[in-house]
Order: structure tokens, then sequence, then C-alpha cells
């Protein structure tokens, strides 16, 4: 790596190993931190070879620089783009059929939350459940500051939503 220049190595890791990791990873939603715990080295890996550190620094600092999400953020992202499609309508109608907005529920009353674009969050009866998309995603959705809620663009939500993540 000492021969290829940072940006030809950025590229050239981002081909080979990050495409893979993202690759349907809002699927991932929920997963044990045993097998969260198998996919971040290999993160880590490549940030290592990347930056050129040894095995025994800490990985965390390095990240942030080449502005990096650990693996479980990685998927709260996804999950997160995916939810912005849906609130704005782009999506095929079975994952929209999954999510239902606040503001559709039809109640006798009228509430607050329906004013603000928040999904419902379907009750579960099993951890499982928790972790499917139809919970998961309504329920990250509506944990994002309104700010979120209320971008224009994507471009302007992925911005916004990992500048979030990043500080939480």
């Amino acid at each position: 790596m000492k021969s290829l220049p940072v940006d030809a190595a950025k590229t050239l890791i981002h081909a080979l190993m990050s495409n893979r990791l993202d690759y349907c990873n809002a699927a991932l939603c929920g997963i044990t931190d045993t097998l969260l715990r198998k996919l971040q080295p290999v993160l880590n890996a490549a940030a290592r070879l990347l930056t050129q550190i040894g095995r025994r620094e800490h990985i965390t600092p390095y990240l942030r620089q080449l502005h990096w999400l650990p693996v479980s953020r990685r998927i709260d992202f996804k999950l997160a783009v995916l939810m912005y499609h849906i609130s704005r309508g782009i999506t095929p109608t079975y994952l929209r059929d999954r999510c239902r907005m606040a503001s559709e529920v039809s109640s006798g009353r009228r509430l607050r939350s329906a004013n603000v674009p928040t999904f419902v969050v379907p009750r579960m009866r099993t951890k499982l459940g928790d972790c499917s998309f139809a919970a998961a995603g309504p329920s990250l959705w509506n944990s994002l500051p309104g700010l979120l809620h209320q971008s224009e663009t994507l471009t302007t939500f992925k911005k916004q939503l990992k500048t979030f993540l990043f500080s939480d």
C-alpha cells in the first residue's frame, strides 16, 4: 500500500470492501452483538490498511478521520435512508405498505403527532418482531431529530444524518 496513492487506495478499498459490507445491510437491523463483532473487524482492518496504523492503536479516531461510521451505525444509516424514501413515497408499494404514517391513521380525534412526519410503530410480541423492518424502520425514523425529517433533498438528508450518527 505504500506505493499506492491514498486516493487510489480509498477507491480500491471502497470497491472491494465497503460496498460488500453495505450491501443490503438494512436487512441486518437488530442482529446480535456477536454477529456485529464479526463484521466490525473487516472495517477496522480496511482503516488500518489505509491509514498505516498498527494493531495496538485505537481505531476509533481513524474511523472518524476517514469519516467511516461503525458497522452498527452504517446499518442505521441505510435503514434511515430507506425510511426517508418511504416518507417521500418513492419506494415500491410492498415497502410502503409495511409502514404507515401517523397522519394516515384514522382516529376519532386529531393528534399532535399528525402534523409531524412520524410513522406508527406496530406493537410486536417478541424481540425478533422488534427487529423486523416494519417495527425497526419506523422506530428509528421517529427517533431522528425533526430537522432531519424536513430535509428537502436526499443529499441533504444523508449529510445531516451522517453528522447526527457521528455525534450520537
